[in-house]
Parts: structure tokens; sequence; C-alpha cells
């Protein structure tokens, strides 16, 4: 990992907010010509606001603050050995972890504030509301175009961008000056909070958790985009399959109150976790 930077800890951390808002200042203009086009501009005035966003900052940053303009620095390298293993791991994680994000989804839409946090819960409550009748809205497809497109905005392009920007930058970054697990963590809060979706925010945190220790122990982000592109495209397929009466239940699928299931994906989710580890560790001292 290159450590060949121009500018100190505070200026580049103004730099890339500077770039950021400037992005997405442009990204909100674009697509919102398209946000007037009906449900499928809306859709791609989504996938050019997640552009704009998440994919070009990240970018111009490292060109603005490396000397060395090398791709690799942002996470685009080669999965550490053995990679056929560690991609195996990724999608072994997003499936076996289920019955834990389906039991955190649980936990935390139960949430209750009440008393004097009662206006900000009433808030919360709203962005989730919105939130979910715009999601609810670009899921409902039920041709293959429009499966095709929601598999694009919805799955590959925020997978690409949000791992640039969150394990690329910002968790690379924490790395360099504290302990890596706290790093993972730390990066996998902000990730969840930025989505402004506080009834998820456990889920989506843990979901932040696997996808850094994927990045950290496989040295590339191709395995953490992987597992985000598969986390949102399994959503994707499934509220296509529910719409054409192929299961019932989309939003539920995957929930379960059996203990021993929950407690055996927990631990198979933490053995793979550990077993990655281990084998980078292996790796870096052979």
């Amino acid at each position: 990992m290159s450590e060949n930077l121009k500018q100190s800890t505070g200026a580049r951390i103004l730099i890339f907010l500077v770039i950021l808002l400037v992005s997405g200042t442009i990204g909100v203009a674009v697509s919102s010509v398209f946000m007037l086009m009906g449900n499928t501009g809306m859709k791609i005035g989504q996938g050019i606001s997640s552009i704009f966003m998440f994919v070009v900052p990240p970018i111009v940053y490292y060109f603005v603050t490396r000397k060395e303009h090398q791709m690799r620095d942002l996470g685009f390298r080669s999965v550490n050995r053995p990679w056929p293993l560690f991609a195996l791991a990724a999608i072994a994680l997003i499936y076996v972890s289920i019955p834990v994000t389906t039991t955190l989804t649980t936990w935390n839409e139960g949430m209750k504030l009440g008393g004097a946090l009662q206006a900000l819960e009433d808030m919360m409550k709203a962005l989730e509301e919105s939130a979910a009748a715009l999601t609810e809205q670009m899921l409902n497809v039920d041709t293959i175009g429009g499966l095709l497109l929601n598999l694009l905005v919805i799955a590959l392009i925020p997978a690409i961008g949000e791992e640039l920007t969150f394990r690329g930058v910002l968790q690379q970054g924490l790395t360099r000056r504290m302990n890596p697990h706290v790093a993972i963590i730390l990066t996998a809060a902000i990730f969840s909070f930025i989505h402004f979706q506080f009834y998820g925010f456990l889920p989506r945190m843990f979901l932040g958790v696997l996808l850094g220790y994927m990045f950290y122990v496989s040295g590339s982000l191709w395995p953490s985009i992987l597992m985000h592109c598969l986390n949102n495209g399994t959503t994707v397929l499934l509220y296509y399959l529910c719409n054409k009466g192929v299961i019932d239940d989309a939003e539920h699928f995957g929930e379960t109150t059996n203990i021993w299931l929950i407690a055996a994906s927990a631990m198979i989710t933490v053995a793979l976790v550990v077993w990655c580890w281990r084998k980078k560790a292996a790796d870096s001292h052979a």
C-alpha cells in the first residue's frame, strides 16, 4: 500500500469533503432531470447520483492527493493468496449470515426511544418510511428489463461506489492510524449512519463489518465489491420473484426465530472471518 502522499491528514480530509460536496451537488443536479421522466428515469437518476456521490469523489481524491497516480492505492489490487478461497468465503459470508442479519433487523425495528427523545424517534421513523416507499417503488418490477436495470442501479453501482468510498478511502485511511479492528468497526458505523435509515442501522453496520474484514484480509476491493453486489442483488432478485408470484414474501425472506439456526449462523460467520484472518497472517509470514 503506497504512502506516497502530498498533504497532511487534515488537508486530505478537507480535500475529500470538498470533492464529495462538489461532485454530489453535480450528481443531484444532473439526476434531478431524469427524476421527472417516470419510474425508469428515476432509476437512471439514482444511478447517476450514486456515481457522482461515491464513484467519482474517491478517484478524483486519489489523483489529487497522490504523487503517483496508481489505482491500486484505491484498493484495486490482486487478491491475497489463496484468492479462490477468499472469493468463496466472500460469497459464503453473505448467505451464511442471513439469519443473524434478519435477527438484527427485527431487533433494530423494535427499538423505541420515547420520552425526551420522542421527537427524534418521530423524525427517524419519517425518514425510514420515506426511504422504504422509494425502495418499494424501485423494486416493484416484473420484467427482465426492469430486473437488469435494478441490478445495475441498486446492486452494481452502489457496490463499486460505496466500497471505493468507505473501504478504499475511509477504512484504508483509518487503518494507517489505528488498530485495524477499530478502523473496520468505525468505518462500518459511518457506512451505516450515512444511509440515514436508522431502523436498519444494526444490520447495515453488521454488513459493513463483514465487508471491512473481507477487504482487509484479502488486500483488495474485489471481494468486498462482490459481497456488496450479492447482498443488494439478492434483494433485487427476491422482489422480482415475489412480483412474478414465485415466492410469497421478499421482505421477510430468511427470517427465523429458531435460536439454534441463528447461533449456527453467527458461529459459522465468525469462523469464516477468523479463517480469512489467519490465512492473511500465514501468507504475510510465508
